[in-house]
């Protein structure tokens, strides 16, 4: 009997699943509640690459890989296929080859640096051709196309399971997540981008955030006298949690399962109905003490809702350029997708009325892990990576880089000064009319919805599911002249430092979690050093 695996490298965790090759049977699910490289974002991953070395980002993400495959319980020497998929910068870093020529937009740049592209064609390669991953030598490694370098094997993955290319009416798919890609088809050419769309998409830079995994809060519903938290239960399903007031944090009714956190769909639904009750008026939280309280203590205040209003407007942002790049009205898009675990298990209807989705799409599909389902299917045909490989080349694709795009950039301010600042929805379309902006019109109706998938993960496998909390490597490292203050520790915003002892020559002894650490975007560490001794590239061997 022989095995294969599947990976989705996201940018806020990876997800991997076993199979047993001749029934094509998945065995097994495992996920991780981080991502390993520090970051936030896709970007993040990116910079920090480029900063720290390309050795350093590859270890940590094959040291994630090795996890899974470890987690996943089959055995090694039997394992002899592993199919990946994710954007171009996850499986550069994975592959170990260059990452500079996404990093940098301008030509003479790259030249200057001696950057030459490679290839992000499809790629079938011996696994001892991946540094360090813990497979047999001889085990096959599958990595599917970019359209192309911009346009990734994810990005490929949801307009193929979305059924984009087939659709006659103008539609959008969204992988709504950290990293949001998005495709536009208006005729036969297909309008892309990808905005940075922020962690609070994944429960991640909330207070109470977490990924979709058991324990989460994924919706919220106005239910009697209070609001009903629906958490996960151990196979992704949603179930009834507490009802609550969401004012005072009074439990009106005890539910059947305890919360741990809010993902990122929970944080959609809660500023749907916090609107709609009248306890959110942008850009505050109007009730005494600040807070909205939900199931077991956990509670959304008004950081939070910043947060999550900079993740809203980036996708709003979004697909306002892409119209405009493809000569359309906002009005036009007809039909929209939501992959990705937060497209699927958001309330499609709540999505659509915060400005999520497109305000006039008459139909919403709700299609789970495509990256993912993407991988699964090349461990089970492989013969399909030459297939995805002639369709990338005949794809008719336009990629808007949104950070380089003046639409983007006068659009995301208008969300920025909405979500922020409150700044009412008159003065919003003044505005937008000045920088030449599509019209934007409020929702009207209920789009007819179709959820495909319960779940964004489809089958678990007879083993269920398990969950890494501790992702990748810890690092430690001696600070010569660290007073053992304990200042860098208390910045810290994700608590990715800790130390244990000191030693007289040597100094304060730290421990580093990579997968909780922001990265080049933070260094808060190093700024409130008060000795300047502390260095995260000398934590990380630089």
């Amino acid at each position: 009997m022989s095995y294969g695996i599947a990976l989705d490298l996201g940018t806020s965790g990876f997800r991997g699943q076993a199979i047993e090759l001749d029934s094509g049977d998945v065995l097994a699910t495992v996920i991780t509640s981080r991502h390993p490289v520090p970051g936030a974002n896709v970007m993040d991953h990116l910079n920090f690459a480029v900063d720290f070395g390309l050795e350093i980002a590859h270890n940590l993400v094959v040291s994630a890989v090795n996890q899974i495959i470890e987690c996943l319980g089959v055995p090694l020497e039997k394992v002899t296929r592993l199919a990946v998929c994710g954007n171009p910068i996850q499986l550069s870093l994975f592959e170990e080859i260059e990452i500079r020529d996404l990093a940098y937009a301008g030509e003479r740049k790259k030249r200057a640096l001696g950057v030459i592209p490679p290839s992000r064609d499809a790629k079938l390669l011996p696994a001892n051709q991946i540094r360090g991953l813990a497979l047999l030598p001889e085990a096959e490694v599958y990595i599917p196309p970019a359209v192309r370098h911009e346009i990734g094997a994810d990005a490929l993955a949801m307009m193929i399971f979305s059924g984009l290319l087939d659709r006659s009416e103008i539609t959008l798919v969204t992988d709504y997540g950290t990293n949001a890609e998005m495709a536009l088809k208006v005729g036969d050419e297909i309008f892309t981008g990808s905005c940075a769309a922020g962690p609070a998409l994944e429960g991640q830079h909330i207070n109470y955030g977490m990924l979709a995994a058991p324990g989460a809060i994924s919706d919220v519903c106005a239910e009697g006298p209070g609001h009903r938290s629906y958490v996960l239960d151990e196979n992704l399903i949603p179930q009834a949690g507490d009802l609550n007031d969401l004012a005072r944090g009074t439990v009106l009714e005890k539910g059947s399962l305890n919360a741990t956190g809010i993902t990122g769909t929970g944080v959609v639904a809660l500023i749907y109905e916090g609107l709609r009750a009248s306890l959110i008026r942008l850009p505050e939280i109007k009730v005494s003490n600040g807070f909205l309280h939900l199931a077991n203590g956990v509670t959304f205040s008004k950081r939070d809702l910043e947060e999550a209003g900079k993740a809203i407007g980036a996708l709003r942002a979004g697909y306002l350029t892409l119209a405009k790049e493809a000569g359309i009205a906002v009005k036009d898009i007809q039909c929209a997708y939501m992959a990705g675990a937060s497209g699927t298990y958001v309330d499609a209807f709540k999505a659509h009325q915060i400005g999520m989705v497109p305000p006039a799409v008459k139909k919403i599909y709700q299609i789970g892990n495509t990256s993912l389902a993407l991988a699964r299917q090349l461990v089970r045909q492989p013969a399909l990576l030459s297939e995805l490989q002639d369709l990338a080349g005949k794809l008719r694709a336009r990629h808007c880089m949104f950070g380089m795009s003046k639409d983007f950039a006068n659009a995301y301010l208008l969300e920025l000064s909405f979500w922020g600042e409150g700044m009412p929805w008159e003065q919003y379309w003044k505005l937008a009319k000045s920088f030449k902006l599509p019209e934007l019109p409020l929702p009207e109706g209920a789009p007819e919805i179709h959820r495909i998938m319960s779940r964004d993960i489809e089958v678990l496998g007879q083993r269920g599911l398990h969950v890494i909390e501790q992702v990748g490597n810890v690092y430690h490292s001696f600070f010569p002249g660290c007073q053992l203050c304990g200042f860098c520790v208390e910045e810290c915003p994700e608590k990715a430092l800790d130390t244990s002892e000191t030693n007289e020559d040597r100094g304060g002894l730290f421990c580093l979690r990579a997968d909780r650490c922001n990265g080049t975007a933070c260094l808060r560490c190093e700024r409130v050093c008060p000795e300047k001794v502390f260095s995260l590239k000398k934590f990380l061997g630089r």
